[in-house]
């Protein structure tokens, strides 16, 4: 039965990443649980358990929905996600990212659920200490933006409720999530869209207008910003190992998940072209503010840790899948 090792509360489970976890979830033996105010998720992603819908924030649907489904653990999805747009307006960020999660552990800590797993972000780090080089969970924690110091607070919330409440939590560093559901039950949607393999392949399909590529002139073998792509299957594993260290007594921390591989912006172009079979048009742009020119993990802590490695590290792998979802409702 899907809820034989019980229910786990997955705020935002309606979303990109957060719908793939529920996937995982479901097929590891948990009943996933969706909250979701559904401003941004998809009715067709809640696919393996029971949706609520609301606020993250509303501590009265929090307590009714902790006493209803008695969650063993908690996997925290709901925030707003646009680096630009957090810049712009900062006052949101922190309202649903950081208001949020302290509305979210403080159900927890009254209802008494022991762990968290928290979808972070490699905006915590900010610039590279070393331009290129790979950023472990060591790295300056420096974030540039609302968006990553809001995450960062929460982790370091999360420290703090550890220390005085026993609450055990595992924060997961992405860097950039892509791909979609290998069985092609899932994928990446956005509105507005801002992620480059998404916008990439609309542009292909003739479904999006020319892809602006921001910057041609950083210090990278082809002058476009280089990133690390990792699975959205393979972070959504993460999860589930996560949340099984945390359930054996493991100890709380931070890990980084990534291939520490890097691909350009033109690079990825080239592997929506080699899937799709089509140009990809695009047209040149300047720089955005405070884009480094490559941001690429260390991830072998979350290896010695939780015995966690992509399984889908090459990018061509990686954008077929998303080529597939997207091709298929187009």
């Amino acid at each position: 039965m899907a809820e034989a090792k019980g229910h786990v509360l997955v705020t935002g489970g309606a979303g990109y990443i957060g719908s793939h976890t529920c996937k995982a979830l479901a097929a590891a033996g948990y009943g996933p649980v969706v909250l979701d105010s559904m401003v941004h998720g998809h009715p067709w992603a809640v696919q393996w358990g029971p949706l609520v819908e609301g606020d993250v924030r509303d501590a009265q649907l929090l307590d009714s929905v902790f006493a209803l489904f008695r969650p063993v653990a908690v996997l925290h999805f709901a925030a707003l996600t646009s680096v630009g747009e957090s810049v712009a307006d900062p006052g949101p960020y922190y309202d649903n990212n950081l208001g949020g999660a302290l509305a979210l552990l403080e159900a927890m800590r009254r209802a008494g659920c022991p762990a968290v797993v928290f979808s972070s972000t490699a905006a915590v780090y900010g610039d590279p200490a070393v331009p290129g080089a790979p950023m472990d969970e060591n790295h300056p924690l420096a974030p540039v933006n609302p968006y990553g110091r809001a995450k960062l607070a929460v982790e370091r919330m999360l420290a703090d409720y550890g220390a005085a409440y026993g609450l055990r939590h595992m924060s997961l560093r992405y860097f950039n999530a892509a791909g979609a559901d290998p069985e092609g039950e899932l994928g990446e949607e956005h509105d507005p869209e801002t992620h480059l393999v998404p916008l990439a392949i609309g542009a292909a399909l003739g479904t999006r207008g020319p892809l602006r590529v921001f910057g041609q002139d950083y210090p990278t073998p082809d002058g476009t910003c280089v990133r690390d792509y990792v699975h959205v299957a393979d972070l959504a594993r993460a999860h589930v190992l996560a949340l099984g260290h945390l359930a054996r007594g493991g100890p709380s921390g931070a890990l980084n998940l990534g291939t520490g591989r890097g691909n350009s912006v033109r690079e990825v172009l080239a592997a929506v072209e080699r899937a799709s079979g089509r140009p990809v048009p695009c047209e040149p742009a300047p720089r955005r503010a405070g884009d480094p020119g490559a941001l690429v993990a260390a991830a072998g802590r979350a290896r010695a840790v939780l015995g966690w490695s992509p399984d889908l590290t090459d990018l061509d792998s990686i954008v077929s899948t998303a080529w597939r979802w997207h091709a298929a409702r187009a």
